[in-house]
């Protein structure tokens, strides 16, 4: 367990190093957020507002900007894996005795951070914009968007080592980014569909994580909602584990 650990900080440090190496992109992970919820939060607060005098606006959008947040960053992490492979970063780390699992998760440690300081600095805008949240359903919130983050992160990895090439990672991640985006209810309840859309939305696995996370800043913790948003997320971040790992050690074989 020690050198698993050790060999996952060792992939982590570097990851980082290398981020930070590159001003611009770490911009662009703090801009991310803020753009989020300033062009969408005003757009969005009118219709948000017409749900009922009882419904907080922002405590409505930030939850799930912050799943949209997890989302769409974790699921583009796997394309610089492309490029570490196409620069023989990936064959060089075969070499080495490091665990496969451990070359993989370092990795998802940097995007865990990455995707941490982008949602706390989201929760904070929308504080400060007035939503209304304890801190008990923020913590929670948040960390089910590291979560699902996590997994999409390891997802991404590990299509990125299945196709090795940014042409056709990009067009599959969208044909994937774009139902989920429709029918998980990110930005607009399911409720207001028609029932059948409502029906498929019920077997997307996003959608509870949302309802789940939106759940928690209301204050309710304790309800189905949760419940099953816990079981997807986990559910979700242990499969896609799996195959990131099961990927890596491919390369290996």
């Amino acid at each position: 367990m020690n050198s698993f650990v050790r060999e996952s900080l060792i992939v982590f440090n570097r990851q980082m190093r290398m981020n930070l190496r590159n001003p611009a992109w770490v911009f662009i992970g703090i801009m991310q957020p803020v753009l989020y919820l300033v062009l969408f939060g005003p757009l969005l607060e009118p219709l948000v507002s017409s749900f009922g005098a009882d419904v907080d606006p922002y405590t409505f959008l930030v939850p799930g900007l912050l799943v949209q947040l997890g989302l769409f960053g974790a699921f583009f992490a796997g394309f610089g894996l492309i490029g570490e492979w196409r620069e023989g970063v990936v064959e060089a780390e075969r070499v080495t005795p490091a665990s496969r699992t451990a070359l993989l998760v370092g990795r998802l440690l940097r995007d865990v951070v990455q995707l941490l300081v982008q949602a706390v600095i989201l929760v904070a805008l929308g504080l400060a914009m007035g939503m209304r949240a304890s801190v008990g359903g923020v913590v929670t919130g948040i960390a089910l968007t590291l979560l699902i983050g996590g997994a999409c992160a390891a997802a991404s990895n590990a299509l990125a080592l299945t196709v090795k090439s940014e042409d056709v990672m990009a067009p599959v991640i969208n044909v994937v980014m774009m139902p989920v985006l429709l029918l998980s209810g990110i930005l607009l309840p399911m409720t207001l569909g028609p029932a059948w859309l409502q029906r498929v939305s019920d077997f997307m696995p996003f959608r509870w994580i949302v309802d789940a996370t939106r759940g928690s800043f209301a204050g309710e913790v304790a309800g189905n909602a949760m419940l099953w948003g816990v079981t997807w997320a986990l559910a979700l971040f242990v499969l896609a584990l799996w195959w990131g790992t099961a990927v890596f050690r491919r390369e290996n074989a």
